[in-house]
C-alpha cells in the first residue's frame, strides 16, 4: 500500500451502483476514505457546494447516465481539488481541456487505481492530515 493514500478523503462520482461499490472497496483496501458517492452531476455539484465537505480528491466517471461529468470537474478544479477520470469509453473520449489529467480505462485493477491515485497526489498533495 502506498502511504500517501492512507487517509485520503475521496469523492466517487459513478452512476453504476455495482461499480461504485467495487471502487469503494478498492479504495478502502488502499487506506482511503470514501466521503460520499454521487450518481449524477447534480448530486456531485450539490455535495461540492457544501463548505463542510473536506476532500483530498475525486474519481469521476466521465459518462453519468448520458450526461458528461465535466460540470463536476469544473467545480473541483475551481476549488483546487485534484481529480482523475474513469471511463468505459476509452481515454480518447475525455474532453481535450482535461486530457492532461490521469484517467483509468474501465475495468481497472486495484494496482492500477493505486498507482494512478498516487501519481495524482504527487502532482497535488492531499490536503487532510
Amino acid at each position: 500500500m502506498i502511504e500517501t493514500l492512507t487517509g485520503a478523503r475521496l469523492l466517487v462520482v459513478e452512476d453504476e451502483t455495482l461499480v461504485a461499490m467495487m471502487v469503494e472497496d478498492m479504495l478502502s483496501d488502499l487506506g482511503c476514505v470514501v466521503v460520499n458517492v454521487a450518481g449524477s452531476v447534480s448530486t456531485g455539484l450539490a455535495l461540492l457546494a457544501d463548505p463542510a465537505l473536506a476532500l483530498d480528491g475525486a474519481i469521476l466517471d466521465v459518462n453519468l447516465g448520458g450526461e458528461k461529468v465535466y460540470p463536476v470537474a469544473d467545480a473541483l478544479a475551481a476549488k483546487g481539488i485534484p481529480f482523475m477520470f474513469a471511463t468505459g469509453y476509452g481515454i480518447g473520449g475525455i474532453a481535450e481541456s482535461y486530457s492532461h489529467l490521469p484517467a483509468l480505462a474501465k475495468p481497472y485493477e486495484p494496482q492500477v487505481l493505486e498507482k494512478t491515485l498516487a501519481s495524482l497526489f504527487e502532482r497535488t498533495p492531499k490536503v487532510t492530515p
